[in-house]
């Protein structure tokens, strides 16, 4: 059965429009609504010119809650759908495959009403303009307590269009003036003072919740971009209380019901202050970050409940997320059944009737299960008291409660998959694909885990293959298609990710991968007059106003990551070209480091790195590999902020890796023995093949000054 109520005798949909000719899973939802949607592109603009018609603009994506309400409400509604074809050209975007057109109109959403979020709905002109806007729009008058409905607010800004077109025009003209105003930072000076580091720290401490956790009151999202600033700064500033802050809302995020206790993997937000009601859907950008910000909690800690969260998640985006070829979808739904969460809900008579009387009461206790429920006379998961304290009550051993748990969480999960499941969204996105391939090659090193080192190579081959024509890569796949040219961060999420996979395999083709496409986006990406990347290349579409990210947001901004990259290839490749433009990206986004450094917490990092000696780390060893021994071993234990990796053996091997890194050529083992040679600026400590003098060499941090 098709999406859509509106079907004939014989099951078929009444309705098909032009978006049952796509491939993005969000925009064949909509394939079969009364609603006419056009696809973006010339052919509805065209129309519009020639008819003298507004464009309604419709952007959301495939696991959006309020996305489907708003269908369901309006988009299915034969009166509004009417109305809509009668009198404008509508157009549906899929925001993760045109993140260059929903950032554009989204600044246009957050100018008028100061907010924004998705379904978005923009009233243009022809040309592109936007006139009027806003997020979700119940369909009536008065539903949900809107005092104007979608119909009424859809044939009022009608007739203003059809009888004020001056006072229409000049409103789109303003407002597209001030997108293209905002949607780049103003040119800056020089690269911000460690003092906007300091200054970040003090507003996150003053924001930070220190009962629960986290920033700020409900909703509460994981924004992993600044736990890594503040282990970062922690560890730089000697500021323990920057690191407590992030590992105090790693462990709530992790035992509340956002993160899914019996599969793994994060749900995108917690709608309560206790990180209990969650959001439903999962991104698989949010799970990618997460997995890193996990890993460098167990590295400063060794505690084993942020290595279990770090591998459950790997696991379970292995297990549930990734295509037969190797690539990860994108996200999975909150609704299943028409009904936000039903999938993921228990009740405590269905936990006895699966585990029995105790087993159940073990279980139900740990997970806070009740008779009452959290969520509408149901459960969500989460931790509500320690083992200890259930093995306490239930007179068990903490081993035999545990063993007890594990039986439980497997069996109720088998038991789960029975269930009808949330949509998965299989297309498969570059930029996303590059952060969970950093994330798995991350996991492998530290958790010397092969296999996830080759899930991450496997994913790279299937995006440098699939997703890449003609030296350039394509934005995103699905089933065997690959479309549109990539984004920004389509180029630096995926030289993230091969870093990673090169450090943590030592292959030299990974790093390779990496150098050329930052190559390719420094040629056509790069802002030559004020610095700074742009969000689409220079022969893309022109839109009213070219994006130049600098918000690290949920995704990190892609300015924000290729100038981590290039400081990297700078200490990698020792050419000063990569760090001359890394700090360019840092005077372009200075002003927005100055007046509000907490917008971007991935810069500061960069800036950290900046006035940082990084370590280049080198591991020589025999050609019995380089990841099975001690000193590999001491390194994947160890937190460093500021650090690239090579490990390699010498020979051939050596020689290749001597081609692009030179601080790594003329070195040897000590006999079979590896050996660690530890630098900053290719100046070196003794190499040595002693693990503990190796680990005082890591251990030794340059502090971060005028604290």
């Amino acid at each position: 059965m098709t999406r859509t109520r509106h079907h004939h005798a014989d099951g078929t949909p009444k309705f098909t429009n032009r978006l049952a000719l796509e491939s993005s899973p969000y925009l064949l939802q909509h394939a079969h609504n009364p609603v006419d949607w056009y696809p973006w592109g010339d052919e509805a603009f065209e129309r519009a010119r020639k008819e003298g018609r507004p464009v309604l603009l419709s952007i959301g994506y495939a696991t959006c809650h309020w996305c489907h309400v708003m269908e369901e409400e309006s988009f299915e509604d034969l009166e509004i759908a009417g109305f809509i074809n009668h009198h404008y050209v509508p157009i549906k975007v899929d925001r993760e495959q045109r993140p260059d057109v929903d950032a554009v109109y989204m600044n246009a959403v957050q100018t008028l009403t100061g907010g924004g979020g998705w379904p978005m709905t923009m009233w243009l002109t022809p040309d592109k303009k936007p006139f009027y806007g806003g997020t979700y729009f119940p369909s009536r008058d008065g539903d949900r307590g809107a005092r104007m409905g979608f119909l009424s607010l859809l044939q009022r800004l009608y007739q203003v269009y059809r009888d004020q077109p001056d006072h229409v025009a000049e409103q789109a003209s303003e407002l597209s003036k001030a997108v293209a105003a905002q949607i780049a930072p103003e040119p800056g000076g020089a690269v911000p003072g460690v003092a906007v580091l300091h200054e970040a720290f003090r507003w996150f401490a003053g924001q930070y919740d220190p009962s629960l956790g986290g920033w700020g009151h409900a909703p509460k999202f994981p924004r992993p971009v600044s736990i890594e600033f503040l282990f970062h700064y922690g560890v730089r500033a000697n500021e323990p209380k920057a690191i407590e802050m992030a590992l105090h809302t790693l462990r709530m995020m992790g035992r509340g019901g956002m993160y899914d206790q019996l599969a793994g993997g994060f749900h995108r937000y917690s709608v309560d202050p206790h990180w209990l009601v969650p959001h439903f859907e999962k991104m698989l950008y949010d799970n990618a970050q997460l997995v890193i910000a996990y890993l460098e909690a167990f590295q400063l800690t060794g505690e084993k409940e942020f290595e279990r969260i770090a591998r459950e998640t790997l696991d379970y985006v292995s297990r549930e997320m990734t295509d037969s070829e190797g690539g990860f979808y994108s996200a999975t739904d909150a609704d299943s059944e028409g009904k936000e969460g039903k999938f993921f809900l228990w009740s405590k008579a269905e936990i006895f009737e699966h585990l029995g009387k105790e087993n159940g009461e073990i279980f139900c206790e740990y997970y806070d299960v009740t008779e009452r429920g959290n969520f509408e006379g149901h459960n969500i998961l989460h931790i509500g008291i320690p083992l200890h304290e259930v093995a306490a009550k239930k007179g068990r051993s903490e081993a035999e409660a545990l063993r007890s748990l594990e039986e439980s969480r497997t069996k109720l999960y088998r038991i789960r998959k029975k269930r009808i499941p949330p949509l998965t969204d299989d297309k498969i996105l570059t930029a996303w694909n590059g952060l969970m391939i950093g994330a798995f090659a991350r996991g492998g090193f530290v958790l010397a885990e092969p296999k996830y080192i080759v899930q991450g190579k496997r994913a790279a081959e299937f995006v440098l293959e699939r997703l890449m024509e003609n030296g350039r890569l394509l934005r995103s796949c699905r089933r065997g298609k690959a479309q549109m040219n990539g984004f920004l961060d389509d180029y630096t999420f995926l030289i993230f990710g091969l870093l990673e996979l090169f450090e943590a395999s030592g292959e030299v083709r990974w790093l390779k991968e990496g150098i050329a496409l930052q190559e390719y986006l420094l040629s056509h990406f790069w802002d030559e007059m004020n610095g700074g990347f742009f969000m689409t290349s220079r022969d893309h579409e022109t839109l009213i106003a070219r994006e130049k990210p600098y918000y690290d947001g949920a995704e990190p901004a892609g300015n924000s990551v290729a100038a981590l990259n290039l400081l990297r290839l700078e200490s990698f490749a020792t050419e000063a070209r990569y760090g001359e433009h890394a700090r360019k990206v840092l005077q372009a986004m200075s002003r927005i480091l100055e007046n509000a450094p907490h917008v971007a917490p991935l810069l500061l990092t960069v800036l950290d790195y900046h006035y940082d000696l990084p370590k280049e780390i080198l591991i020589v060893s025999s050609s019995t590999g380089a990841l099975d021994n001690p000193l590999i071993d001491r390194l994947r234990k160890t937190y460093i902020p500021n650090r690239v990796i090579a490990n390699t053996e010498e020979g051939q091997r050596q020689s290749d890796l001597g081609k692009i890194v030179p601080w790594s050529r003329n070195r040897t083992t000590e006999g079979k023995r590896a050996m660690a040679y530890v630098c900053e600026k290719q100046i070196c400590s003794l190499p040595t093949s002693e693990p503990e003098v190796f680990s005082k060499q890591l251990a030794k941090i340059r502090p971060l000054e005028n604290k």
